[in-house]
């Protein structure tokens, strides 16, 4: 038994990780015959993508994906830990899932992902939830094979959670969502530990793919005819910094941008790694999309030095004053925090002072939410949740009518969009995404899928707009 421990998390050492490539064990390949599995997923795209490495790995293991949980012979969680939110989300889900265990004890229950990078969850397991069969970490989920063999021998909860990361693992099968969009792993892990921020703990220390490697599977996706590649990381910036020489993301984007695959895009970026090298970059290729994702989390600077984000407001702004300027049609959303312990009504409306500079095109904000282990966890709070809830009302209101304001802008025009799929509950037959990162509905036939196509706005809504196709393109 392997357990997570948040001293070793911590450590940050100068490692060169090995680096290995997934050979599965063929003498599992029969584990899962006949059975059905099910993969509930919480949390942000890189959790998205762990688990189609993982649904790949139980489809090799004889398993087949089921419809739901409630018709599954494997149950596994694949959690996120960002916010007591998304705990409350994982645990209820394992209320429900106890009941199903009890009617049928052969049900198999698996718990991974950032949430048992955790040891207070690690504890919560074996007290309370003794019925979840087997637990793995975000530093070794290419072995959950043996983890699962493991566990269906032995019979008692299997717990294998590497506090640290040990190796660096490629060619992870992978069962991909969509067969016209694919995320791509380019860097490992966050070094930066922001006080109020999990991450550093639970993803390890920031490794960086090779470039190598990175090429070689977009060109595959090329290959395979993706339309468009998101480049993933929890600071894709820092890509690089942990390697020997000079490559960063700036060559990176150049280089994948050179693969010929039609749209490239990354996430997440922090503004303090981000330079004028990357933006020439993003605005010199057409295949690099102009939507950016740059949190800011206060318009504060004292709010931000208590969060450890290691940059002003007004460097914030600068930065952002850039990329308008020199990429062409730029989309930027962000994500703020609000009621971060010690913010003053002042910090706030500095906040919604920089909100209304801005003029953000999307942004995701959120209540202040504590995570045992770090800093911030430990300040003193005196905001009620009624006056944060408040605040994050009022930050909502100035939020959405600046991306109301921003979609009006582009009602007449014909823009550039990837159809996604079929639009289920809207009037309108399907919906895609314009190069700038907008939802977009319209009528149009299925064949269009995957394809980008044009499409005329018509309307504008606060979250979407709407369209009509004007002709179609491969």
């Amino acid at each position: 038994m392997h357990v997570p421990n948040y001293q070793e998390a911590k450590k940050r050492e100068r490692v060169v990780f090995d680096i290995q490539k997934f050979v599965f064990d063929d003498s599992l390949k029969n584990l899962g015959k006949g059975k059905k599995y099910f993969v509930k997923t919480y949390g942000c795209q890189m959790n998205e993508h762990d688990s189609e490495n993982i649904q790949a790995i139980l489809e090799k293991l004889g398993f087949e994906e089921a419809s739901d949980y409630l018709h599954s012979d494997l149950i596994l969680l694949n959690t996120c830990s960002i916010r007591e939110n998304a705990h409350n989300k994982a645990f209820g889900m394992l209320g429900r899932i106890q009941h199903l265990k009890e009617e049928n004890p052969n049900i198999l229950v698996g718990f991974c992902g950032c949430m048992a990078q955790e040891e207070g969850v690690i504890q919560a397991l074996k007290k309370k939830y003794p019925f979840v069969n087997f637990v793995f970490g975000t530093h070794n989920l290419y072995d959950l094979p043996n983890v699962l063999a493991s566990a269906i021998e032995s019979k008692k909860q299997e717990i294998e959670v590497l506090a640290k990361e040990e190796k660096m693992m490629e060619d992870i099968p992978v069962k991909r969502a969509s067969k016209h969009k694919a995320y791509v792993n380019i860097i490992y892990g966050c070094d930066k530990f922001c006080t109020y921020c999990i991450v550093p703990y639970t993803r390890g220390s920031q490794r960086s793919r090779k470039k190598e490697d990175i090429l070689r599977e977009v060109e595959e996706l090329v290959h395979d005819g993706y339309q468009e590649v998101t480049l993933l990381g929890q600071n894709v910036n820092a890509y690089g910094k942990d390697l020997e020489g000079n490559y960063r993301m700036e060559n990176l984007l150049e280089d994948v941008a050179q693969t010929g695959i039609p749209r490239v895009r990354f996430m997440t970026s922090h503004p303090w790694d981000f330079t004028d090298q990357m933006i020439d970059v993003i605005a010199k290729y057409k295949n690099i999309m102009p939507a950016i994702h740059l949190p800011v989390q206060s318009g504060s600077t004292r709010i931000l030095k208590r969060m450890g984000r290691r940059y002003t407001k007004d460097e914030y702004l600068t930065l952002f004053s850039k990329m308008r300027e020199r990429i062409p049609n730029v989309s930027i959303s962000t994500d703020i925090i609000v009621g971060f312990p010690g913010e003053t009504e002042e910090d706030f409306q500095e906040t919604l002072d920089l909100v209304e500079t801005c003029q953000f095109d999307n942004a995701f904000s959120f209540v202040f939410s504590k995570r045992e282990g770090t800093p911030a966890c430990k300040l003193e709070d005196n905001t009620t949740e009624e006056e944060k809830n408040e605040r994050l009302y009022r930050l909502n209101e100035k939020l959405n009518a600046g991306f109301l304001k921003s979609n009006q802008k582009l009602v007449g025009k014909t823009l550039k969009v990837l159809v996604d799929g079929k639009n289920s509950t809207k009037k309108t037959s399907l919906y895609g995404y314009t190069e700038g990162n907008k939802m977009i509905n319209f009528d149009g036939d299925e064949s269009l899928i995957g394809k980008i196509i044009d499409v005329k706005v018509v309307d504008a809504k606060t979250w979407s707009l709407d369209g009509e196709v004007v002709c179609q393109k491969n």
